[in-house]
């Protein structure tokens, strides 16, 4: 699932990989449950921390 994907994800990459709209990825990314950057007015979404957000859910 994750092996093809970029080691930077976009929104709409990382919101598309977890089946989530847009609210539920924004309250996730503010609530620190995901790590995300911004550069200018884009969030990019290191890999790594979906990875870890997923073990967690388990």
């Amino acid at each position: 699932m994750l092996e093809h994907a970029p080691e930077i994800l976009t929104f709409k990459e990382c919101k598309d990989l977890l089946k989530i709209g847009k609210n539920s990825l924004l309250a996730l990314i503010h609530d620190g449950q995901i790590e995300a950057f911004r550069i200018g007015n884009r969030w990019k979404i290191p890999k790594s921390a979906v990875v870890t957000f997923i073990r967690y859910q388990m």
